[in-house]
């Protein structure tokens, strides 16, 4: 068994921060104590500047079982409110990791499965190993296929139609078949999930940190924008920003 304090192992390699799932005996379900420590961390990291990339990853045979239901007591005192500030309590991981300027790149192995599918979808980018499998798990404990912000990704992600069928019946979807309808970038052997990353963290990496954190903000901006012309607005903005920074005359000289 794992204690509260190792839950979530967060390692610091250069710019880049590898963040572990480790409680590899209960398939990382989310413990109200990952929760917490999940939120916080991602929070934390919006004011964070020498963190440039962040890996996602778990130890064990899955990557998170979603809510911890052995844990959960159904909401506190029973009441509505205290229902729905548990609710809001998770979420808030979800928007944290969209909001935090790094990117954020999941290597999903085994099941990921409610709130665990939503950890790989909030992510920035998703590489399956063979054994992945994802499903909104949901439906199939008695509540809602839509939480976890999985009716906000998952159209975005496959299209509305196949993410009606996984939401509306929490079947899952097996890495063949993600990669297929393009929820994830590739798919590897287990074994070589974190090689898989090696090239795409570089390239990140070779990037400036200004330029790479207004990337992901306008991905995320306009994702949502209303026109073409509010998006290219949001792209205006983030180029002058980055033109201003400072960093670009280097660069320039260095590409000529």
């Amino acid at each position: 068994m794992t204690s509260d304090s190792d839950i979530l192992i967060v390692e610091k390699r250069g710019a880049v921060e590898w963040v572990t799932l480790n409680r590899p005996d209960r398939l990382n379900a989310l413990s109200g104590e990952m929760v917490r420590r999940l939120r916080e961390y991602f929070e934390a990291k919006y004011r964070d500047d020498e963190t440039r990339v962040i890996v996602l990853k778990a130890n064990g045979r899955a990557f998170c079982a979603g809510l911890d239901l052995k844990e959960s007591d159904g909401g506190g005192d029973g009441s509505v409110e205290s229902a729905m500030r548990g609710q809001r309590n998770i979420q808030d991981i979800y928007k944290a990791m969209r909001r935090c300027p790094q990117p954020v790149i999941a290597l999903v192995q085994g099941a990921a499965c409610g709130g665990g599918m939503s950890l790989a979808l909030a992510s920035d980018i998703r590489i399956l190993g063979e054994s992945a499998k994802l499903n909104a798990a949901y439906l199939t404990i008695g509540t809602t296929g839509c939480d976890m912000g999985a009716s906000y990704f998952l159209p975005r992600l496959v299209g509305l139609s196949l993410a009606s069928e996984l939401l509306l019946t929490g079947r899952f979807i097996h890495a063949e078949e993600a990669i297929q309808h393009r929820l994830a970038s590739r798919m590897v052997p287990d074994s070589e999930l974190e090689g898989a990353a090696a090239d795409l963290i570089e390239a990140m990496l070779a990037a400036t940190g200004f330029g790479l954190r207004m990337t992901k903000d306008a991905l995320n901006f306009s994702i949502d924008a209303q026109s073409m012309e509010a998006a290219m607005a949001m792209e205006d903005r983030q180029q002058i920003l980055a033109v201003m920074s400072g960093e670009l005359a280097e660069r320039r000289k260095k590409f000529l």
